[in-house]
């Protein structure tokens, strides 16, 4: 073993350029991981820092004991408790001061007149509580909100709307309130929980503008005296509460924020980083894989020397092995130190785009340094295993052979397995997708999709590249011609080279397909169910914004111009035990501005008792019309209501519907998600929606739109949402490319006596240059297009799959413009990496060349 790792080391020290791109792409692939992870130990720990701090002073949380859960939200809405409670909690030994929290979502307006935030993380409204301990902002400038219309702004909001004190602008309530700026605040010592916005009122201006009534409150905070613990201020205060409210420590309120940020955003968005760390592995294994196995066929007769002097097969296999642990943990350590600052560079940068990052010292923990340099030797070793398996089998007698032929892309064996993968993965996915609806089997399906595509690469790579390198000969003569077959000579190399490709381009065409089918379900759901002619509407996602003003739908519905307005709220109830979304409107109105499609029953006969359900959730509670279904509302109430329609088409009017007057007992913040205005007859679009502006001036200058812009808009997060996957898929096709790049320069190596004869034969270094490149434009094409086709076929297996397992049809959409900018940046791409090892081929000495053995 001693004999072999000194031949490792000479061999890296005499070729140690043959693995550079296998030392680069595990750099990054652990890098990546690395960064991901310590961003993410990074981002709990100031999340659990800032609410420490914020609440620091907060010994107990007197709140209501049930919470309405609907599904999708981790969150659940509490009734109020009475604000009045406060006194009361106040007599309790041990208790030095207790304050009520009134909470609710309001949204100030930037100097510019545009909405501050709303786009992701709350915006929020509260009381100013005068209390310093228990208020978890902090008085930086200015003073508290003494008279009506006075509040404190957080200063991050202030900052990004150019507010300061003493300015006067518009929150929204959604109702608009003017209100000046007397004093801007900090949250845990930053200026904002991450990009949360937060405007504190006077507690009878909150009163008045975030409750439904009047002595109601979100929680009350309590701050012990010196002496009392938390749970013994739980336990004397528990009592005197009414029934149903409950008191818990001030730690473990603080704790399930945190839990609240980990579960819904920072577990999403690590799990979705580490999934494309995942992707950036699996390309750079395919490339170390290639790497090794060049290597170890260029070095055959080496390695049957050494077996001719005595070395044994296990001998040579643990010299190939010894160098791939080399690279392996010199890369991954030094990728360890890249992740490092990877995340101190997110952590810089995030801010700066508005992405939600306090600040606060990098946590690096041992797992997360361990973790990525375990999985880097683990894969650059198990790229490198069946290359030095294959150097332990080459027999002493090939030290006479001067070359190999490499009959891989002929194998029948490969070709056999290969077709039965892809028949297993067809026959899966579409009993998955079409027969029994089910992830599972489509997701399998996917998985020996792209196994068979790798392993038939080699069968399929020489009739590939004949197709694709055809019209160089025409193009490009006697050097396009010797690019193709050079392209041809190894189909193994070949096709191992472009998998890597292959697989990135697949991941990318598979979320631009994605992409473009839910624009076209949007486009669908709003052609289909929106009958209207303008929508009025809030942000299409995240959680902030304070919704449209109720009155709005109504001053919109008395212009001459409108036939129908109809506004769309949200409540939430338990329906039959189980935590369910409600719409609120007036179900009239909704019948006329929406195609509900079939409906069963009256909707305008709900009245005060009655409710509207989908077919599908009608089908799943074994309702029919006229049956009773018993609700229980987020104040404790339990009232019986009657099916009074069931209706077909859940898309934009959601799964329950009731009316203002049933929702009116129970409502907390009245707010509605959407505004939809049908036109009377003859009234011209752009007059029409002319007049609607003028209203919605009137109640926070809301954005109104035609039918198109509210699609469009609709799946304006769709875009973000692709920008963020291209940009992280960079990463893998970086590898690939530096495959790409690596294999080529050892091929350059690997020919250079054949290279040194073309040229001696009178062929011009241009002509050597754009041979190389032009091999690698087709080794990239290659991979390119196995890459579209995959990627479109698996992103219809998603498009299905989301189809089968959601309410709403989705509609399956592919971009050729966008797939077509897919192909040319790959084919880019290509000729990019091929650039360094045509430059070194050109500039071999034809003497020398020729001299080679």
């Amino acid at each position: 073993m001693n004999a072999s790792l000194r031949l490792s080391v000479s061999s890296l020290r005499a070729h140690g350029r043959r693995f550079a791109g296998t030392f680069l792409a595990v750099l990054l692939g652990v890098a990546f991981l690395a960064g991901t992870l310590v961003m993410g130990d990074t981002l709990r720990a100031s999340f659990d820092s800032l609410f420490g701090n914020a609440t620091a002073g907060t010994d107990a949380v007197v709140r209501s004991a049930d919470a309405i859960t609907t599904p999708g939200e981790s969150q659940g809405v509490r009734e109020p408790v009475p604000a009045a409670l406060a006194d009361r909690i106040e007599d309790v030994p041990g208790v030095a001061a207790a304050a009520p929290d009134i909470q609710g979502a309001g949204q100030l307006v930037g100097e510019d007149g545009d909405p501050i935030g709303g786009q992701g993380p709350p915006t929020l409204a509260g009381n100013w509580i005068t209390d310093p301990d228990l208020n978890p902002y902090r008085l930086a400038e200015g003073r508290a909100p003494e008279r009506p219309g006075e509040v404190v702004v957080n200063r991050g909001a202030a900052e990004q709307g150019g507010l300061e004190i003493g300015d006067t602008t518009t929150l929204r309530t959604p109702d608009p309130v003017r209100v000046t700026v007397v004093g801007l605040a900090t949250f845990g010592g930053e200026d904002g929980m991450a990009q949360v916005t937060f405007t504190g009122m006077t507690r009878a201006d909150a009163e008045k503008h975030l409750t439904a009534r009047p002595g109601e409150a979100a929680s009350i905070l309590v701050r012990a005296e010196p002496g009392v613990g938390q749970q013994e201020l739980v336990d004397r205060l528990a009592p005197v509460l009414p029934k149903g409210v409950e008191a818990v420590t001030g730690q473990d309120s603080a704790a399930e924020n945190t839990d609240m940020i980990s579960s819904q955003f920072l577990t999403l968005f690590t799990t979705f980083l580490l999934v494309f760390s995942g992707v950036a592995l699996l390309v750079a294994t395919f490339s170390i894989h290639n790497t090794f196995a060049i290597v170890v066929a260029q070095r055959t007769r080496e390695n049957a020397l050494l077996r001719a002097l005595g070395a044994s097969r296990r001998q040579v296999t643990a010299t190939t092995l010894a160098e791939a642990t080399v690279v392996a943990v010199t890369a991954s350590a030094a990728g360890l130190a890249g992740g490092i600052g990877i995340a101190a560079g997110l952590q810089a940068l995030f801010p700066a785009i508005g992405f939600p990052f306090p600040d606060g010292d990098l946590v690096v923990t041992t797992l997360s340094m361990a973790l990525p340099l375990a999985v880097g030797v683990v894969v650059c070793l198990a790229s490198a295993l069946l290359p030095a398996v294959r150097a332990g089998r080459t027999a002493p007698l090939a030290a006479l052979r001067d070359t190999a032929v490499d009959a891989s892309g002929a194998s029948r064996a490969r070709a056999a397995t290969g077709l039965a993968l892809l028949f297993a993965a067809l026959a899966l996915t579409l009993s998955g997708v079409l027969l029994t609806p089910s992830l599972w089997p489509a997701g399998t399906g996917a998985v020996l999709a792209l196994a068979a595509f790798v392993v038939l690469g080699p069968v399929a790579a020489g009739s590939a590249v004949r197709v694709l390198g055809g019209p160089l000969d025409r193009l490009r003569g006697v050097t396009g011609s010797l690019a193709r077959r050079n392209a041809l000579r190894s189909p193994g190399r070949t096709a191992a080279t472009a998998s890597a490709l292959m697989i990135g381009v697949a991941v990318v065409s598979l979320f631009t397909v994605f992409g473009a089918s839910l624009k076209a379900t949007m486009d669908q759901t709003v052609s289909r169910s929106f009958a209207g002619d303008v929508a009025v509407s809030t942000p299409s996602f995240g959680a902030g914004g304070s919704g449209l003003s109720p009155g709005l739908a109504a001053a919109v519905a008395a212009l001459p111009e409108v036939d129908t307005a109809v506004g769309l709220g949200r409540g939430v109830a338990k329906v039959e035990g189980e935590g369910r979304a409600l719409t609120v409107t007036d179900p009239a109105a909704l019948e006329r501005t929406f195609d509900l499609g079939r409906v069963e029953g009256s909707l305008a006969d709900l009245g005060r008792d009655g409710i509207a359900l989908t077919e599908k959730e009608a089908g799943r509670q074994h309702l029919t019309v006229g049956d009773p279904v018993r609700l229980t509302f987020t104040d404790g109430a339990r009232e019986t209501f009657t099916v009074r329609a069931v209706y077909e088409r859940p898309e934009l009017a959601g799964d329950y519907v009731v009316t203002r007057a049933a929702w009116a007992p129970h409502r907390t913040q009245d707010a509605d998600s959407l505004v939809a205005v049908s036109f009377a007859d003859g009234v011209d679009s752009a007059v029409g929606k002319a007049a609607v502006e003028q209203v919605a001036e009137h109640h926070g200058s809301p954005e109104v739109q035609t039918r198109e812009e509210y699609a469009e808009s609709s799946a304006g997060g769709i875009d973000m949402m692709l920008t963020l996957v291209y940009a992280l898929l960079a990463l893998a096709v970086l590898i690939a490319l530096l495959g790409i790049a690596n294999t080529l320069t050892l091929a350059v190596h690997e020919r250079t006596r054949e290279l040194g004869l073309l040229r001696a034969v009178g062929q011009t270094r241009s002509q050597l240059r754009a041979m190389v490149r032009w091999e690698s434009v087709l080794v990239a094409a290659f991979g390119t297009v196995g890459g579209l086709g995959l990627g479109a076929f698996l992103g219809w297996v998603l498009v299905r799959s989301a189809d089968a397992s959601s309410d709403s049809a989705f509609a399956f959409a592919l971009p050729p413009a966008r797939l077509a900018v897919v192909a040319l940046v790959g084919l880019a791409a290509g000729a990019l990496a091929g650039l360094r090892p045509a430059g070194r081929a050109a500039r071999l000495d034809v003497l020398r060349a020729i001299g080679v053995e």
